[in-house]
């Protein structure tokens, strides 16, 4: 059985796999704007809508973005201020070499 530390550790290692993917990473870049929904996101990026449903799926699981229905459209954004933080830190960190 696991500690809470070594859950802790496998989470935040889970976090940072999701980040890594160029996909998410505009996606997220994209909802620092505002909500949006999955048309609009497929539009941005020039993808199919499915596509972008299963990424959206993934950083929703995890707790990275976060949907609300308005009327029969579902718009996502960020789920919190730590996400904009972490990648925020991040490029600065690689714009600094």
């Amino acid at each position: 059985m696991k500690t809470a530390v070594e859950k802790e550790f496998d989470r935040v290692s889970q976090i940072f796999k999701l980040l890594s993917d160029v996909t998410r990473l505009k996606i997220l870049l994209l909802l620092e704007e505002g909500e949006l929904n999955v048309t609009a996101i497929a539009t941005h990026l020039d993808m199919e809508q499915s596509a972008v449903s299963h990424q959206l799926k993934l950083l929703r699981e995890n707790h990275i973005v976060k949907n609300r229905r308005e009327g029969k459209a579902i718009l996502y954004s960020l789920d919190d201020a730590h996400v904009l933080t972490i990648l925020t830190k991040t490029f600065d960190h690689v714009r600094h070499n």
